[in-house]
Order: structure tokens, then sequence, then C-alpha cells
């Protein structure tokens, strides 16, 4: 299972290099079924593996000059706030046996993976939705609608900090609506957002939580190394016309999860 899961890293990256995105959101599952970490340790985890992937992946869009760093601060202030706090304070908070369902106990854990399992879903549908060169061409000038974009932050930051997914799939769609940034723009504004506030996250962590840094670079240079396989295979495969098959796995990784959590 180890191997496993080590194999599942490399593919991680190469999901990020490939497609854009939905790399992060296997990150957990990974840690927790293959490489059986706790379940709040995994969505710490997570976060720098998440960050550091995507400072990795952004270097090329830097290079490219496909990185708006005005909007970058703006949408990043308020998110890298949010996911500092829910990692320092509102984890910790939660407690260990929740809610009680009959004789369902819903406990800390189970919540956490269901709701990483919710989102993993919801960001299925938005590959699977997304239709060749969607978005591709210019939006219009750039215009900043402060208020949503300050919700969205502190909405995607929360996200983040409770599960350790990077939020490219609510991220780069706000971007695109709410400051009228090209698609290419948008993502590697998004993987900037993405490392600054998993890494910042990481940060916040609370000192209850064991890290176990060499499985942790273990995890992080294999989703390198897929980085640099996913980023050579998209100069010759259309990554857009695997984001759909790779949005049905997620869909039905995420049923699974729900379902092992609550019936099995």
């Amino acid at each position: 299972m180890e191997y496993l899961g080590y194999f599942a890293s490399i593919l991680i990256g190469i999901s990020l290099g490939l497609i854009g995105s939905g790399g992060s959101i296997l990150t957990v599952p990974v840690l927790v079924y293959l490489l059986s970490v706790d379940v709040v340790a995994a969505t710490a985890y997570s976060l720098f593996i998440v960050g550091f992937t995507a400072a990795l992946g952004s270097i090329d869009y830097f290079r490219k000059g496909l990185i708006e760093t005005r909007t970058a601060i703006v949408f990043g202030i308020p998110s890298i706030i949010a996911v500092f706090l829910t990692r320092a304070y509102l984890v910790p908070w939660l407690p260990e046996s929740m809610i009680h369902f009959g004789n369902l106990e819903v406990t800390k854990s189970m919540f956490l993976l269901c709701l990483f399992a919710i989102l993993m879903m919801i960001s299925s549908v938005s590959m699977i939705k997304d239709k060749n060169g969607e978005g591709d061409n210019e939006t219009g000038p750039q215009e900043f609608n402060y208020p949503l974009i300050l919700g969205e932050g502190l909405l995607v930051g929360t996200i983040t900090g409770l599960v350790g997914a990077g939020g490219g799939f609510l991220i780069i769609p706000a971007l695109v609506l709410l400051s009228k940034l090209p698609i290419k723009k948008a993502i590697g504004t998004s993987l900037v957002i993405i490392a600054a506030k998993s890494l910042i996250g990481f940060l916040g962590e609370s000192d209850a939580t064991v890290i176990d840094w060499l499985l942790i670079i273990k995890v992080t240079i294999f989703a390198a190394i897929g980085l640099v396989i996913g980023i050579y295979l998209s100069k010759k495969i259309d990554g857009k016309k695997l984001k759909p098959i790779f949005g049905w796995f997620v869909l039905l990784m995420g049923i699974y999860i729900i379902l092992k959590e609550t019936v099995f």
C-alpha cells in the first residue's frame, strides 16, 4: 500500500501539470487510505504537499508572464488569513464526537472526510462539464468586484483549512468571473494563491499535530516528479480532453469515501 501511495502521489503531480488542476483533491485520500495517515494530520500534510507543488508549477507561468500579481494579492490575503485561522483555531476546536444520528456517530475524522468527499464531487462536476476551449479567449478589461472577491477568498481559505485541498476549481472561475482574467492567467494566478495560502496555513497548524516530515518529503518529491512529467505530457497531449475522464474518477472517489465512512 505504501508503494501504491507513492505511485498515486506521482499521479497527483501529473494531473496538476497536465490539466492545470484537480490533482490536489486526491492528496488527502492518498494519505488516509494508502499511507495510513490520521485524517486531521492528512489535511495538514496536504497543505504542505499541495502548496509546494503549486509553487513549483507556478514557475513556468511566471516565465511566460501569466500571473497577475495584483489579483493574487487582492484574492490571496483574505484566503491566507482564513486558512491560517482555520488550521490554528477552528480545526482544533472541533469536538472528536460531533453529531449522533441514531446509532451512527459522526466523529471529527468522519466529518472532515465526508466534507472532503462532497468537495470532490462538486469539483468533479466542474471538470466533467468543462468544454474544450471554454474560457480560452480574453474576457475583457480587468476589473475588481472587491466584496465578492473578499467573500470568495474567505470561503476558499476556510475550505482549504478544513480539508487540505487547494481549491483551484473554485479559485479559477472566481478569477475569470470576478476579476475578468483570461483563463491562462487565471490558472497561473491561482497556483500562486494556492501555494501561498496552503504553505502559510500549514504554519498555522496546531502543536497537537505530530508532523511526519519524512513522509511529507517523500510524497512531495513524488508529486513534484509527476508535475514535471505532466508539464512534459501537456506539450504532446491535450489535457482538456482528459479533464472530463479525470472528473468522473474524482466523482467515483468521492462517492466511495462517503459510502466507506457512513455505510461500510
